[in-house]
């Protein structure tokens, strides 16, 4: 599934007591048993939401919806206006929720097993060009706060250096542990990740990064004045239930574990500082990590592993990217493809 921001649409109205159960009983799953992240979930129970609200409109129980009731729905969703690709999402979802359900006995068949949204076109990962990229990565704002200025610095490198998620990004610990989700070894040069389904891997932290992320930790522990101190946090735990802020490796100003929405806001106020014409969000420093690494190696394989994707399909759309690249080279240089 793709990584879209975190939701914050207003839940449908409330399911009634029996729909609650089983999209509780489902979320459980996936959340425990298949392990998807918090994000994926919270998108699920959106999803399940507006299913048990046209259910309800119909007069139906969850589990006596039949396909054509999804037809209908879909077809409802597009003449709403919902992109094919976002029809496609939602139907993944209830795909999986009445797949459970068949397992559990509690359906004869997946209503949603031969529904397919509207065909739509692949949209290519928007990648910054390189010269932005390193731009962006060199940028260095003239500011009273060293402190933020540091940290800020050292969240691009290792954005754009190793390719990370921003939810793998805010996951880092300042040490290794056996509580840690993540940790960078800069004895070793390696970042050490859980990326999406638990799984982890290690990928380079580059000289740059490196460099960058010396100088953030240099200062992390002296936050500035008005800041709430990691000491002061050291024993308790964050206001979401996290573990102890001063394990985390990029805080806030109160000393919290930097938030991935967070991240989106700094990431993109700092793209417009350094004079870049499109705003920049974290998943696309990932995504000109993976086609600048593919236009300097043509090493589809290695991509695939630093991306920590299950599937080389899914790393071949930077093959489209690169090819987009060669294309411009091709129109500005060649004799044959300049207009006369």
């Amino acid at each position: 599934m793709a990584e879209p921001a975190a939701p914050d649409a207003v839940l449908p109205a409330p399911l009634d007591a029996a729909s609650q159960v089983l999209v509780a009983r489902y979320l459980d799953h996936v959340r425990v048993e298949k392990r998807l992240a918090e994000r994926t979930v919270a998108l699920y129970t959106l999803d399940l939401h507006k299913l048990g609200a046209h259910a309800q409109q119909a007069g139906l129980a969850l589990t006596a919806v039949h396909t054509a009731h999804i037809r209908r729905w879909a077809a409802q969703m597009r003449a709403a206006g919902r992109s094919a690709r976002g029809i496609a999402l939602i139907l993944s979802g209830w795909r999986g929720f009445y797949t459970w359900l068949g397992r559990e006995g509690l359906v004869a068949s997946n209503p949603v097993q031969d529904v397919r949204a509207p065909k739509a076109a692949k949209p290519l990962p928007k990648a910054l060009g390189v010269e932005d990229a390193v731009q962006l990565a060199s940028h260095q704002q003239a500011s009273n706060d060293p402190w933020l200025e540091a940290r800020d610095a050292a969240i691009v490198e290792l954005l754009y250096g190793c390719g990370l998620r921003v939810g793998e990004l805010v996951g880092l610990d300042v040490l290794a542990s056996a509580d840690a989700r993540g940790w960078v070894d800069l004895q070793s040069g390696d970042a050490h990740v859980l990326g999406k389904g638990g799984k982890r891997r290690s990928v380079p932290v580059g000289r740059q990064a490196a460099a960058a992320l010396a100088r953030w930790l240099a200062l992390r522990s002296t936050a500035p004045a008005g800041y709430t101190t990691m000491a002061a946090r050291a024993a308790g735990k964050d206001a979401d239930g996290q573990r102890a802020a001063s394990t985390a490796l990029f805080v806030g100003r109160n000393g919290t574990r930097l938030s991935a929405q967070a991240i989106w806001q700094r990431l993109r106020q700092r793209s417009q500082q350094a004079g870049l014409a499109t705003p920049v969000h974290p998943h696309m420093l990932r995504h000109s990590f993976a086609s600048h690494v593919l236009q300097s190696s043509s090493d589809l394989r290695a991509v695939q592993e630093l991306l920590g994707h299950a599937n080389i399909t899914t790393t071949q759309v930077y093959t489209r990217l690169d090819f987009q690249h060669l294309a411009k080279a091709y129109d500005a240089a060649h004799p044959r493809a300049k207009k006369q």
